[in-house]
Protein backbone atom coordinates (compact mmCIF):
# COMPACT_ATOMS: atom_id res chain seq x y z
CA UNK A 1 0.00 0.00 0.00
CA UNK A 2 1.38 3.46 -0.41
CA UNK A 3 -0.24 6.53 0.08
CA UNK A 4 0.68 9.61 -1.76
CA UNK A 5 0.55 13.18 -0.16
CA UNK A 6 0.91 16.45 -2.33
CA UNK A 7 2.06 19.93 -1.88
CA UNK A 8 3.04 22.78 -4.26
CA UNK A 9 0.51 24.15 -7.31
CA UNK A 10 -1.04 27.65 -6.36
CA UNK A 11 -1.45 30.81 -8.42
CA UNK A 12 1.60 31.79 -10.72
CA UNK A 13 1.84 34.62 -13.53
CA UNK A 14 2.25 33.42 -17.50
CA UNK A 15 6.44 32.45 -17.60
CA UNK A 16 6.52 31.33 -14.08
CA UNK A 17 7.62 28.58 -12.63
CA UNK A 18 6.01 26.19 -9.82
CA UNK A 19 7.28 22.92 -8.32
CA UNK A 20 5.30 20.00 -6.91
CA UNK A 21 6.29 17.39 -4.75
CA UNK A 22 4.64 14.27 -4.34
CA UNK A 23 5.50 12.41 -1.25
CA UNK A 24 5.12 8.58 -0.60
CA UNK A 25 4.34 6.24 2.45
CA UNK A 26 5.43 3.16 2.96
CA UNK A 27 8.66 1.06 2.09
CA UNK A 28 10.44 0.28 -1.14
CA UNK A 29 9.27 3.70 -3.16
CA UNK A 30 11.98 3.08 -5.42
CA UNK A 31 9.99 -0.05 -6.92
CA UNK A 32 7.21 2.31 -8.12
CA UNK A 33 6.78 4.34 -10.96
CA UNK A 34 5.66 7.77 -10.81
CA UNK A 35 3.67 9.61 -12.85
CA UNK A 36 1.99 13.14 -13.37
CA UNK A 37 -1.50 13.68 -14.86
CA UNK A 38 -3.90 17.11 -15.04
CA UNK A 39 -7.03 17.92 -15.52
CA UNK A 40 -8.48 21.15 -16.61
CA UNK A 41 -11.83 21.90 -16.21
CA UNK A 42 -14.03 20.53 -18.45
CA UNK A 43 -11.66 18.10 -19.90
CA UNK A 44 -10.39 14.81 -19.98
CA UNK A 45 -7.44 13.98 -17.16
CA UNK A 46 -3.94 14.09 -19.43
CA UNK A 47 -0.54 12.60 -19.07
CA UNK A 48 1.84 14.80 -17.93
CA UNK A 49 5.49 12.93 -17.17
CA UNK A 50 6.71 9.85 -16.26
CA UNK A 51 9.60 8.84 -13.94
CA UNK A 52 10.48 5.00 -13.78
CA UNK A 53 11.65 3.66 -10.21
CA UNK A 54 15.66 3.48 -10.92
CA UNK A 55 15.10 7.01 -12.56
CA UNK A 56 16.81 5.72 -15.85
CA UNK A 57 13.44 6.55 -18.21
CA UNK A 58 11.47 9.79 -18.60
CA UNK A 59 8.58 10.62 -20.20
CA UNK A 60 7.02 13.71 -21.33
CA UNK A 61 3.86 15.05 -23.29
CA UNK A 62 4.69 16.88 -26.71
CA UNK A 63 3.12 20.17 -25.01
CA UNK A 64 5.28 20.11 -21.81
CA UNK A 65 8.58 18.86 -23.24
CA UNK A 66 11.07 20.97 -22.57
CA UNK A 67 9.33 23.21 -19.79
CA UNK A 68 8.63 20.91 -17.41
CA UNK A 69 11.04 18.44 -15.56
CA UNK A 70 10.29 15.49 -13.44
CA UNK A 71 12.42 14.00 -10.99
CA UNK A 72 12.71 11.57 -7.96
CA UNK A 73 14.87 11.23 -4.36
CA UNK A 74 14.22 7.99 -3.74
CA UNK A 75 16.26 8.48 -0.13
CA UNK A 76 13.09 11.11 0.41
CA UNK A 77 10.53 8.83 -0.96
CA UNK A 78 9.32 11.93 -2.77
CA UNK A 79 8.65 13.00 -6.75
CA UNK A 80 8.36 16.42 -8.18
CA UNK A 81 7.43 18.15 -10.95
CA UNK A 82 9.26 20.89 -12.25
CA UNK A 83 7.33 23.25 -13.47
CA UNK A 84 8.99 26.46 -16.18
CA UNK A 85 7.78 28.82 -18.59
CA UNK A 86 4.10 27.82 -17.38
CA UNK A 87 1.38 28.99 -19.97
CA UNK A 88 -2.51 30.11 -19.14
CA UNK A 89 -3.23 26.38 -20.83
CA UNK A 90 -1.27 24.53 -17.96
CA UNK A 91 -3.59 25.08 -15.43
CA UNK A 92 -5.80 22.83 -13.96
CA UNK A 93 -5.76 19.80 -10.96
CA UNK A 94 -2.10 18.03 -10.80
CA UNK A 95 -2.33 14.52 -9.73
CA UNK A 96 1.07 12.37 -8.89
CA UNK A 97 0.15 8.61 -9.31
CA UNK A 98 2.29 5.45 -8.55
CA UNK A 99 2.48 1.97 -9.82
CA UNK A 100 4.59 -1.15 -9.20
CA UNK A 101 6.33 -1.82 -12.95
CA UNK A 102 4.77 0.12 -15.10
CA UNK A 103 5.63 2.49 -17.90
CA UNK A 104 2.96 4.42 -20.20
CA UNK A 105 0.95 7.63 -20.36
CA UNK A 106 -2.56 5.63 -19.36
CA UNK A 107 -3.83 6.48 -15.85
CA UNK A 108 -5.41 2.61 -15.57
CA UNK A 109 -1.80 1.55 -15.02
CA UNK A 110 -1.41 3.76 -12.05
CA UNK A 111 -2.81 2.12 -8.51
CA UNK A 112 -2.49 4.54 -6.52
CA UNK A 113 -3.20 8.76 -6.79
CA UNK A 114 -2.43 11.86 -4.58
CA UNK A 115 -5.23 14.08 -3.22
CA UNK A 116 -4.28 16.66 -6.48
CA UNK A 117 -3.24 20.15 -6.28
CA UNK A 118 -4.77 23.32 -8.18
CA UNK A 119 -2.40 25.36 -10.82
CA UNK A 120 -3.49 28.68 -11.82
CA UNK A 121 -2.02 30.36 -14.49
CA UNK A 122 -3.01 34.19 -15.10
CA UNK A 123 -1.92 36.01 -18.40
Amino acid sequence: QVQLVQSGGGLVQAGGSLRLSCAASGRSFNNYAIAWFRQAPGKQREFVSYISGNEASTIYADSVKGRFTISRDNAKNTAYLQMNSLKPEDAGVYYCAAGSGVMGRISGLYNYWGQGTQVAVSS
